[in-house]
């Protein structure tokens, strides 16, 4: 019987773990960049996923050595079983890189969660890039989700699970068809924050490139505001789920431009 979680396909030989996983990788983005016999490739293609264990890590390069993965992702089983969906990247290799990773001495920054690189995010954010993001994005979230649901229905789901890391990152999620396990009166409550008057616009001082009086109505500028603890705590405890084939058609943010 095929395994239908996580834990159930760490327990597998490896080959057969890198097959089902290379699943959900998108054609569109194997084509973009020639990835030819890329799946038993261990340069190009990596994994975290110990036998035993119920989450799995993965990172597609388009070129062996390069700092950062096209695609990165870190899933998980939930308690009883569903898909978990911690972490996903997706990099252009081509756009410049910023440091939001890291500190200037190197160590991890956690994407900005437990300390944060001032510079690099100053100029991330002139860049056009939200928190967290070290490069551009390859707009393949469309693609990438169609292929991901299509791993998904495979091992027997008809749903999965999303963890936004950041403010943004759950809009885009409502916008693609995600619904809220829990945190959705938050998100309600953030964007009424943000409306003419409201706790949170008055916060937006210009005090620093963060805090823009732009913020108003703009869904990446208020996560840089959040990010810079505008809320007085970080952006937390909010958990959606996509139903394969089915959007939720729910927005937080009507009317607000990216």
């Amino acid at each position: 019987m095929a395994p239908s979680t996580i834990g159930g396909i760490n327990k597998l030989p490896e080959k057969e773990k890198r097959a089902i996983y290379s699943r959900y990788i998108p054609r569109e983005l194997i084509d973009k960049f020639n990835l030819t016999d890329f799946i038993n490739n261990n340069e190009l293609l990596k994994f975290r996923f110990a036998s035993g264990s119920s989450d799995v890590e993965m990172m597609l390069y388009h070129q062996v050595n390069f700092p950062d993965p096209i695609l990165y992702a870190h899933l998980a089983d939930t308690l009883n079983g569903q898909i978990h969906v911690l972490l996903y990247i997706l990099n252009d290799p081509d756009s410049p890189r910023f440091s939001v990773d890291k500190m200037p001495d190197g160590s991890p920054t956690r994407f900005g969660i437990r300390i944060r690189n001032i510079a690099a995010e100053t100029a991330a954010l002139q860049e056009g890039l939200a928190p967290g993001q070290v490069r551009h994005g390859l707009r393949f979230l469309r693609k990438a989700m169609n292929a991901f649901e299509g791993f998904v229905k495979s091992l027997g789901h008809d749903m999965y699970f999303v963890e936004p890391l950041y403010y943004h990152n759950a809009v885009i999620f409502e916008r693609y068809g995600f619904s809220y396990q829990m945190g959705r009166r938050q998100m309600e409550g953030i964007n009424s924050g943000f409306q003419q008057g409201g706790e949170l616009s008055q916060k937006l001082d210009d005090s620093n490139p963060f805090r823009s009086s732009e913020a108003t109505n703009s869904i990446r500028l208020r996560s840089w505001a959040i990010h810079d603890g505008i809320m007085g705590e970080p952006f937390t405890n909010v958990t959606m789920y996509k139903r394969v084939g089915i959007s939720a058609n729910i927005s937080t943010t009507s009317g607000c431009q990216w």
